[in-house]
């Protein structure tokens, strides 16, 4: 592997190796206002929620590696501590990127990017009409992290008032991952889009405990086509399937698998091995399970 001291590189080279490894990453795109009440947008992907209880938004708008300056952003909520975080999603990534654009200060980059502005109900800044979810916050606190160029600058936020594009909502009012169309930065230029080709789904072990890799017989372990995120999934089963339910899903459902390949245990295995895998693809977690230890019962 490459090693890599962080004291030991250009801070430009640094910052591409984090922003590489680190993402997707969101996007704040936020509106501020200077102390003369002049608009501001610009787009920070150092940027997530941590807290729901406050509900606590925290982006991070970094010195210039290249100048040291820091950014309007940073100014305008240590003069107006004041921000909407407007969410971004496909439709707007464009205009978004176009507002990252070095204007001059007190340029309204709503005006530039195109953007329709709305009042806030209880903040000054204003909203981006286009996107799907906007959060007017109030700024709790900015906690800078240094002096020199790369810094960032932790722009802590308490969320005061959502506004959600009512057609991102699914029949129990809640926001449809697919519908909202997000997008996120990687590495570089490259931005990923999160849509039904990207997105995949886990069930979350909250209140179940899986029996864990250290219970995952050898022969699995070891196996040639089963992979990491297979293991993973086979190690989160809550408990292992009894010999009586193995023998019967044996009987009915891979009798012939066993018939044909009764002289052949190593062509077995695999085929068993294959067949589990594609059942782990359809998320029939016990079914793959039973097809595992029927080899074992064999």
């Amino acid at each position: 592997m490459l090693t890599i001291d962080p004291k030991e590189i250009p801070i430009q080279k640094l910052h591409q190796y984090l922003l590489g490894a680190i993402g997707p990453r969101p996007i704040a795109f936020a509106s501020t206002v200077d102390s003369s009440g002049n608009d501001n947008l610009a787009p920070f992907s150092f940027f997530n929620v941590f807290s729901a209880n406050p509900p606590i938004l925290i982006f991070s708008p970094a010195r210039s590696g290249r100048t040291n300056e820091t950014k309007d952003t940073y100014k305008n909520v240590k003069a107006v501590p004041e921000v909407v975080i407007n969410i971004v999603n496909y439709d707007i990534v464009h205009q978004m990127s176009l507002a990252s654009s070095p204007f001059a200060p007190g340029v309204s980059e709503f005006e530039k990017a195109g953007f329709t502005t709305i009042a806030s109900e209880l903040i000054q800044p204003k909203r981006v009409a286009e996107s799907p979810v906007q959060f007017e916050c109030k700024v709790i606190e900015v906690k800078e992290l240094g002096e020199q160029g790369g810094a960032g600058n932790l722009v802590i936020c308490e969320v005061v008032k959502i506004h959600i594009d009512e057609s991102i909502l699914n029949d129990n009012q809640m926001i449809d991952q697919h519908k909202i169309d997000l997008v996120s930065r990687m590495g570089g230029n490259w931005y990923c889009r999160a849509d039904k080709n990207s997105m995949f789904e886990i069930t979350k072990p909250i209140t179940t405990i899986g029996v864990g890799f250290d219970q995952l017989p050898q022969d699995v372990k070891s196996s040639t086509i089963l992979t990491r995120n297979d293991l993973g999934q086979l190690a989160g089963i809550e408990e292992l399937p009894n010999e009586t339910d193995v023998n019967e899903y044996k009987l009915l459902e891979l009798s012939d698998l066993f018939v044909t390949l009764e002289d052949n245990a190593a062509k077995l295995e695999v085929e068993l091995h294959l067949k589990a895998k594609e059942l782990l693809n359809k998320n029939e977690l016990k079914e793959a399970w039973m097809t595992l230890l029927s080899f074992n019962d064999g």
